[in-house]
């Protein structure tokens, strides 16, 4: 069951393909919790050389996945939030535990430690199988788009 599909998400998330790493959300608890799939198939751009004969998700692309779900959490909060961004901000405590590959469904849990009207900080857990492929601290700023 999805309480977000992939055209909700762009409603809230101005990331767009091949950006988008966030399929849909499966449970939220607001201001607390988010949890979201990550749907991972043979065809994402970054299998092309990231590796051809081995395919493996970059870890990175993980944590942005984790960002983008965290970034639904705190956005959703913003009446005005078509008109704002997030940008990553930090990064603390990141692991890489286990590789992620097509066929993959990544689930992407996040819970907030922080959330503010401009800073944001939240702690996530990216699983494969009820196994932790990579988890850290993530730290956001809440922008506004028009500006400079």
């Amino acid at each position: 069951m999805s309480i977000y599909d992939v055209n909700a998400i762009k409603e809230i998330l101005p990331h767009r393909y091949p950006f988008l790493l966030v399929d849909r959300i499966i449970e939220l608890d607001p201001r607390v919790r988010i949890v979201g799939i990550k749907q991972v198939t043979a065809n994402e751009h970054f299998f092309e050389g990231h590796f051809p004969e081995l395919p493996v998700m970059p870890g990175v692309l993980q944590i942005e996945a984790l960002a983008q779900v965290g970034a639904i959490l705190a956005l959703r909060e913003f009446e005005d939030r078509s008109e704002k961004i997030p940008f990553f901000s930090g990064i603390n405590s990141a692991k890489f535990r286990r590789p992620v590959v097509p066929g993959d469904t990544l689930v992407l849990e996040v819970e907030a430690i922080r959330i503010g009207s401009k800073v944001q900080k939240m702690r996530g857990l990216a699983k494969v199988d009820g196994y932790i492929t990579a988890e850290a601290e993530i730290m956001s700023v809440i922008g506004d788009r028009n500006s400079k």
